[in-house]
C-alpha cells in the first residue's frame, strides 16, 4: 500500500523543455553537482555527467553549485572566484548544459542578480530564521529551497513557511540536513521528515551535509560521505519529494566540503537503488 500522498500544495517549475514538479507523488526530483566553482571546466563535466545519468534513468534533475561559500569556517578556505565572476560562469555552464539551476544565497544584496541566473534559490540552514533574507528570496517568485536549521525542530518550519508566504510565494521545498546533537555532529531523525511534510510543502532529503562532522577538523568540517546512501535509502524508505546531492570527481581533492561529496562514478548505482525504493510510495 503507497504511504506516500501528495502534499497540500506541490510546486512547480516551468522550464522551456520541461515542467518540473514536487510533492504530487508522480516522480522526485534530483538537486545535485559540486559544493561550489572551484572552475568553470569542473562544473561544467559534473554538470554534462548528471544529464546523461539522470536522462538515462528518467530523473528530473537539477544542478545545484554554488557561487560563494559565506560561511567558511577559516577565512583562509576558498570561498570561490567572486561573486560576480562565479555567477557570470554559472549561467554560461547552465546554457551549455541545457539544465536549471540551483544556488544558494546569502546576503539580501545579491538575491536579484542571483535570481537572474538560478531557477531555484536556496536559503542556507543556518540563516533560515533571517527574516530580510527569506523574505526577499520570497518576493524574486523563484522556487524557494529552504534549508531547516541545525538548530530547529522540523514543526518549527511552518513559521518560516509562513514569513515566505505573507511575501507572496508559495512555491517552497523544504529540507533536512540534520540537526546538532552535541559537539561536532549531526544526526537524522527520519520521522521528522514525515512530521515536516505535514506543515504541506515538499520535502527534500539532503544526504550529504546530514553526514557533515561540523567544524572537526578544527579550521574545516569533516564527514562521513559512506553514511550517505543509507540515509538516502532510509529517507525513500520514509518517503520525500526529493534528494540533494553534492558530487565531485575526486572528493579529496575537492576545495570545500571533499569529505561529505560523493564521487561522481558512484551516482548511477546509489540513484538506481533509491529509485527502486520510491517507487513503492507511488500514489496512483
Amino acid at each position: 500500500m503507497p504511504t506516500l500522498k501528495p502534499v497540500i500544495s506541490p510546486v512547480t517549475l516551468k522550464l522551456p523543455d520541461q515542467t518540473i514538479t514536487w510533492g504530487d507523488c508522480k516522480n522526485w526530483v534530483l538537486f545535485a553537482g559540486p559544493d561550489i566553482i572551484e572552475d568553470e571546466g569542473l562544473v561544467l563535466e559534473v554538470g554534462m555527467e548528471l544529464k546523461r545519468i539522470t536522462k538515462e534513468l528518467g530523473i528530473p534533475w537539477i544542478l545545484k553549485c554554488s557561487y560563494d561559500k559565506a560561511n567558511r569556517q577559516s577565512s583562509d578556505n576558498f570561498r570561490g572566484p567572486g561573486v560576480d565572476q562565479a555567477l557570470a560562469n554559472l549561467g554560461k555552464i547552465k546554457s551549455k548544459i541545457g539544465c536549471a539551476l540551483l544556488t544558494d544565497v546569502h546576503e539580501t544584496t545579491q538575491v536579484d542578480a542571483a535570481a537572474e541566473v538560478a531557477d531555484v534559490l536556496q536559503v542556507p540552514a543556518f540563516l533560515c530564521r533571517q527574516t530580510d533574507l527569506v523574505v526577499k528570496i520570497a518576493q524574486s517568485k523563484k522556487v524557494m529551497h529552504i534549508k531547516k536549521g541545525q538548530f530547529m525542530a522540523p514543526w518549527d518550519m511552518g513559521a518560516i513557511v509562513k514569513k515566505a508566504q505573507k511575501a507572496g510565494n508559495e512555491k517552497i521545498l523544504l529540507c533536512e540536513r540534520g540537526v546538532s546533537f552535541g559537539y561536532n555532529r549531526l544526526i537524522n531523525d527520519m520521522t521528522g521528515l514525515v512530521e515536516m511534510r505535514t506543515i504541506g510543502k515538499p520535502v527534500i532529503m539532503d544526504i550529504t551535509h546530514s553526514t557533515q562532522l561540523p567544524g572537526a577538523t578544527g579550521t574545516s568540517s569533516g564527514g562521513r560521505r559512506d553514511m550517505s546512501p543509507a540515509l538516502a535509502r532510509a529517507a525513500m524508505a520514509v518517503g520525500v519529494d526529493g534528494i540533494f546531492l553534492e558530487t565531485h570527481p575526486n572528493p579529496d581533492k575537492a576545495l570545500c566540503d571533499g569529505p561529505t561529496s560523493l564521487a561522481l562514478k558512484d551516482i548511477p548505482e546509489l540513484l538506481k537503488s533509491i529509485s527502486r525504493i520510491w517507487k513503492t510510495h507511488f500514489t496512483e
